[in-house]
């Protein structure tokens, strides 16, 4: 076995790729709870390419056969249709899980120097994932599908003067058809999976070049023993690795639990409408996207003006690109940040949760009043926080973690 790694080792760096990224790369020995998500979300990315690949193997992308495609995948082939629930029940868990990961990043500040990158290719991956959930729910081709995919493209028309035209490239028809239909098909399985693949191996080398971050916010780089390993870290493989087992197996059990008893939950992860056909002379009684677009699809209806409600919308995940620059604390962790920090992160979240729950239900005008008053807390919470974290008074940050 020594002599047969050897050889590899001459023609390809194996040994060394275990030992940068697993064996001896050392990550802080305060983890707490927060730290499953990441891992989850690799463990969900492959449940969506594996089912994925299986499911692309029955489906047939076009719009006479799309429906009974799917269909025939649910009654006709064998354990389709768990395949098919563990395809549609992935894509919200892996937003659940990518949700939990971005506000570890919030409360521990690890979008902080030296992380800008780490953060970065972090929000392209959501980015990535956003189109490729959108893309993905055209495929089935039921009513949802289509006049969800309608109502999200048209909004590419406020654009002044390319609106139209834009519009239009992008359906690849004057009207969603099969021809949108099979393009998004192309896109969803070849083109946006490989470049969230790209995006996660960058996302992972940024981040064991810089090294983790912790509960503290305090750098383990800087105390390290006579053999330059830091008093503070243990190796990510075998203890990370086998303590997110841990994580693995309770995630697992509740990830079963939905796929085996609540598939659909009410409704949120596959909507009633989508059982039906698309019928482009049918529209349904309330239009509205899956749960996980819906914060920023109340954003958009809260402007009632319908270019700066796109315009708005597009802002509100655009600034997250900038949070580094914008945070001026001289401390990373919201343990040891003021209250005002504190304060504006949980107003963030719940402004966040209720545009959310205010993006499933069908506008009413004191639905919308509400919708602006969280899109204006969304936006002070970024736009304020230059000011907030230079203001506040800090609590002194340990030199070593505290566990």
């Amino acid at each position: 076995m020594e002599k047969f790694m050897a050889w590899i080792d001459a023609r390809f760096p194996a040994t060394k790729m275990w030992e940068d990224h697993l064996s001896k790369y050392y990550a802080p020995k305060n983890f707490n709870f927060f730290y499953f998500f990441g891992s989850l979300a690799l463990l969900v990315l492959v449940n969506q390419i594996l089912t994925g690949i299986w499911l692309t193997m029955s489906f047939t992308p076009s719009a006479e056969e799309a429906f009974a495609s799917v269909e025939y995948i649910m009654r006709d082939v064998e354990y389709g249709w768990i395949i098919r629930y563990l395809h549609s029940t992935g894509a919200s868990a892996f937003f659940v899980v990518v949700y939990l990961h971005m506000f570890r990043g919030l409360l521990y500040g690890s979008y902080q120097k030296p992380r800008e990158l780490v953060w970065i290719f972090g929000m392209l991956i959501y980015l990535c994932l956003m189109a490729e959930a959108f893309m993905g729910y055209l495929l089935p081709w039921g009513q949802m599908s289509y006049w969800g995919a309608q109502v999200i493209i048209s909004l590419f028309g406020a654009i002044p003067v390319i609106g139209d035209d834009l519009t239009q490239w992008i359906r690849g028809d004057y009207l969603i058809s099969g021809i949108t239909l099979n393009r998004f098909f192309a896109l969803h399985v070849i083109a946006l999976p490989i470049v969230l693949l790209g995006l996660v191996v960058l996302h992972i080398l940024a981040l064991h070049e810089v090294g983790s971050n912790n509960p503290d916010g305090v750098d383990i780089k800087k105390n390290k023993d006579a053999n330059g390993v830091p008093v503070d870290g243990i190796a990510f493989h075998p203890y990370y690795t086998v303590k997110d087992i841990v994580g693995v197996v309770v995630f697992l059990f509740v990830f079963c639990a939905v796929v085996f008893f609540f598939p659909e939950m009410g409704g949120y992860f596959l909507e009633k409408p989508n059982f039906e056909q698309a019928n482009p002379f049918k529209t349904p009684e309330h239009i509205a996207p899956v749960w996980y677009f819906t914060p920023y699809y109340a954003i958009l209806r809260a402007v009632p003006d319908k270019l700066l409600g796109v315009i708005a919308m597009g802002a509100a995940i655009a600034i997250l690109f900038v949070l580094p620059w914008l945070d001026r604390s001289p401390v990373k962790s919201m343990r040891y940040k003021g209250w005002m920090s504190k304060v504006w992160l949980v107003i963030f979240c719940i402004s966040f949760v209720i545009l959310g729950v205010l993006g499933v239900l069908a506008p009413t005008p004191g639905r919308t009043l509400l919708s602006q008053i969280c899109t204006a807390l969304y936006f002070a919470y970024f736009i304020l926080m230059p000011f907030y974290t230079r203001m506040e008074k800090t609590k002194p940050v340990p030199e070593r973690v505290t566990g």
